[in-house]
């Protein structure tokens, strides 16, 4: 699990949390390959104001196993991000709450925050999410930029029955996603989500892949899925925003 403190900015592998404002390029679909393995017997904790560069190693918890679905805690994390804090370079090895080389659980659980507030998801990728890669459970914005998904639930996911619910946005830019078994975001119509895509592929092998899936949220029980596609501004996209191939 990587989980913020407040509401950081965060990205996975290439540079998991980044504050640059230009836009990542479209991922290659390569998987980078990790330069060793580092084990915590603890949440590393990085503190606000500097930098952690992981220069492309694997890292895990050495007393954590994966609990599948199973909701953890920041202590099961891996790494704690202060806001100000820069964390990069780093891969998240499955031994822990979520991860991203192998995901467990959601490989992103983003808390608190405002509306004000944004979160960024800059290079890198995760693959293999039995349910969710990003989880929002927050306020603000998630913006998602030069990302590689494969073989995954969703790729972003509005909470659909948090306790405290409120407006959420995500934006999904220069994404590259490989056969997704649900949708790639899932937002609440209820609350007013925004989802904006904008030059994002999909590689499916679904006759009728979707992309981005409303519901209405509940405080409480389950969500209602209510339907699928561009509705603007829940879902706004064009057939020239999202490239859906076999």
């Amino acid at each position: 699990m990587v989980q913020i403190a407040s509401f950081a900015a965060l990205a996975a592998v290439a540079s998991l949390f980044d504050v640059t404002s230009a836009v990542a390029n479209m991922p290659s679909g390569n998987w980078p390959t990790a330069l060793g393995t580092v084990k915590y017997s603890a949440a590393y904790v990085v503190k606000a104001g500097t930098v952690f560069d992981g220069q492309m190693k694997l890292y895990e918890r050495s007393n954590v196993p994966c609990a599948g679905q199973a909701e953890g805690g920041k202590d099961l994390a891996v790494f704690l991000v202060e806001p100000g804090a820069t964390l990069k370079n780093v891969i998240i090895g499955k031994n822990q709450a979520e991860g991203w080389n192998d995901v467990c659980e959601d490989a992103l659980t983003i808390k608190g925050g405002s509306a004000s507030s944004v979160a960024k998801v800059i290079g890198g990728g995760a693959r293999r999410a039995a349910d969710k890669i990003i989880q929002h459970n927050g306020g603000g914005t998630v913006s998602t930029e030069g990302f590689y998904a494969q073989d995954f639930g969703k790729l972003y996911r509005s909470c659909g029955s948090c306790k405290t619910q409120v407006q959420r946005k995500v934006t999904l830019t220069n994404v590259y996603a490989v056969n997704p078994k649900v949708t790639l975001v899932s937002v609440n119509k209820n609350y007013n989500d925004q989802a904006k895509l904008t030059n994002v592929k999909v590689k499916s092998s679904k006759k009728a892949q979707e992309v981005c899936t409303w519901f209405t949220a509940v405080t409480k029980g389950e969500p209602t899925k209510l339907g699928n596609g561009p509705s603007p501004p829940l879902c706004q996209y064009s057939a020239s925003d999202v490239q859906v191939t076999a």
